[in-house]
């Protein structure tokens, strides 16, 4: 699979009309018998470099641009990039000026806004806890529950925050948006100077990442923050976390199989918690109550909770570090002690609401599976 403006870029890369499938694997004739590009002066192995890209210098949107001749530099002489083959691949890179405009309303609105809107919850959830989502994560159950009941047993992560992470993110495949991943990191990486090294960086793995698995860096599309597949992985993401979970021999996050197996992963290596609690719902009883910081970057001990007058609704298996989760409802407020798997799960987002939904639509797929299969029998 950041700050304030991380949440945001996280949250909004479900962004197409319409459903993708395996863009970077489906090569066409002509793009399956593509060389890879000799670097006569690299000694280490050199990445494959797939597609017709060989140009002297860089033209085009990026011509000019000296923070991307010392970036094609970097790629060279660490990683053994034929420099030509750069040169050729950046000239067709488009900037993109409605991430920037858009990025730049994102960066000012979060300055002016320093405690959630009231009501921010309703609306947010009422985003994901619908129908639609709720029906469809069922159908994807239905579809790939093998998929699922594998990724459970390896990894310890039940099949319903594996559908709520890929429900939330991109309607199980049906908006994984539709810019194209060179042109969204490119344009992050070299013309929004406020996070320009990270984009940078992924930009690099986004590079690597189609050397390993052996496709045309300009095909795959995704969020305007470089966000792929079903799960939306950033590049670095995908290079530490995404599996092939079915065993074809490449990790493709547009495949369904690996998307589930690469979540579990994600979630494992995070440190998720076989069979124990996400949340539970808290009482506060008195001012001092109030006062406590909430969201995951606050850890509480139960003693200090039930001191401070934060009391669970109900029976909390409450070992370990603790949150308190403050969701802003339309008419009043709701508090919710998070445990590890909550944490674990804003390792995606770090965004309380972002895992509360995931934590919702999780439940809901799960009653409404359950549901489905007691008709079925």
């Amino acid at each position: 699979m950041y700050k304030k403006l991380a949440v945001v870029i996280l949250m909004l890369t479900g962004c197409s009309s319409t459903a993708q499938q395996y863009p970077p694997f489906q090569k066409s004739a002509d793009q399956a018998s593509d060389p890879v590009v000799a670097n006569p002066i690299a000694k280490p192995l050199q990445p494959k470099q797939i597609g017709p890209y060989l140009a002297a210098s860089v033209s085009g949107d990026y011509a000019g641009y000296s923070d991307l001749w010392r970036f094609i530099d970097e790629m060279v002489l660490k990683h053994g990039f034929n420099r030509d083959y750069l040169n050729g691949l950046f000239s067709q890179a488009k900037r993109k000026q409605w991430t920037l405009d858009y990025l730049h309303k994102s960066d000012q609105a979060s300055k002016s806004r320093a405690e959630p809107a009231p009501g921010g919850w309703t609306r947010y959830r009422a985003k994901f806890l619908d129908e639609r989502h709720i029906n469809s994560g069922v159908s994807f159950w239905m579809k790939h529950g093998e998929s699922l009941r594998r990724a459970e047993d390896k990894y310890g992560v039940p099949a319903e925050y594996i559908l709520g992470i890929l429900g939330v993110e991109t309607s199980y495949g049906g908006y994984i948006g539709n810019h194209r991943i060179i042109d969204a990191l490119t344009t992050l990486a070299f013309d929004y100077k406020r996070r320009g090294d990270y984009f940078r960086g992924e930009l690099e793995n986004f590079l690597i990442m189609a050397g390993k698995e052996g496709f045309d860096p300009s095909k795959p599309v995704g969020s305007f923050a470089g966000a792929m597949g079903l799960g939306q992985f950033m590049p670095t993401s995908f290079l530490k976390w995404a599996v092939d979970f079915n065993g074809n021999g490449r990790k493709d996050l547009w495949s369904p199989e690996d998307a589930i197996g690469s979540v579990a992963n994600y979630f494992a290596q995070h440190g998720w918690q076989s069979g124990q609690p996400i949340v539970t719902p808290a009482k506060l009883n008195g001012a001092q109550a109030h006062t406590l910081e909430t969201g995951v970057n606050h850890q509480y001990t139960l003693p200090q909770f039930k001191q401070a007058g934060v009391i669970p609704a109900r029976y909390c298996q409450c070992d370990g570090p603790l949150h308190l989760v403050l969701l802003r409802k339309s008419i009043g407020d709701d508090y919710w002690i998070g445990h590890r798997n909550f944490y674990v799960i804003t390792r995606y987002n770090q965004s309380s609401y972002y895992a509360m939904a995931v934590h919702d639509l999780a439940m809901a797929i799960k009653s409404r599976y359950r549901k489905t299969q007691m008709v079925s029998r």
